[in-house]
């Protein structure tokens, strides 16, 4: 990970195609290391669970629609998604100076999904407080995070519900960051590995609710 720090902070600085293209054997080969490394991590962490695939994802940005126009993304990133129907849920880890993190979660369920999830948060709330107040969900993650999709309340929810901050949520994703250190530590693919299986309470526990109505009857 020495080289990708070092490359992407160099990027950071000349994020223009003429330095890009002088740097392309450079990035080529750190491409070559990176994807060695997430596909190690795709095989240990599929030991564990049933991934459907991994994404790694490219540097070049899709710039038509953002303001910043800088062509190139600042950070090396794979995704692993679960396999469908039954497992939900989607691994992220990113490689960025001063901004590594492992990731996972729901990012934008759709909205039968989303529905889904508030409805039971709004019948119960035992068994996701009992997953996000575990020592190992906290010592990994703090908290359950993710944005709000509304100020209030969703239609049809009470503001007033004990659970409305869980209920307001569009997202529900948990997050741990790495520091530079810790990158170019030799442990780094161990913890990034440790870190994804932390989540399994909380993928295990979504996946069956995803999967099943709200009398807990299988969908599939």
């Amino acid at each position: 990970m020495k080289n990708s720090l070092k490359f992407l902070d160099q990027l950071k600085e000349n994020n223009n195609r003429e330095w890009f293209a002088k740097h392309k054997p450079a990035f080529d080969s750190i491409v070559k290391e990176n994807k060695v490394f997430f596909n190690q991590i795709y095989s240990e962490l599929q030991k564990h669970d049933s991934l459907n695939e991994i994404h790694i994802f490219r540097i070049y940005k899709d710039v038509r629609f953002s303001k910043d126009k800088s062509p190139y993304k600042t950070n090396f990133g794979a995704g692993y998604s679960r396999t469908k129907p039954m497992l939900r849920g989607g691994y992220y880890l990113q490689v960025e100076p001063n901004n590594s993190f492992v990731g996972g979660g729901f990012w934008g369920p759709n909205n039968e999904d989303l529905l889904r999830i508030r409805k039971e948060f709004e019948m119960d709330t035992t068994e996701i407080a009992k997953i996000t107040s575990d020592l190992t969900f906290v010592k990994y993650f703090g908290e359950l995070k993710g944005e709000e999709g509304v100020k209030t309340a969703p239609k049809g929810f009470d503001k007033n519900h004990p659970a409305i901050d869980l209920i307001k949520k569009k997202q529900f994703i948990v997050k741990r960051k790495f520091t530079d250190e810790e990158v170019l530590a030799d442990d780094f693919q161990e913890e990034v590995i440790a870190t994804f299986l932390a989540m399994r309470p909380f993928f295990d526990y979504m996946s069956e609710l995803l999967t099943s109505d709200l009398n807990g009857e299988s969908l599939l």
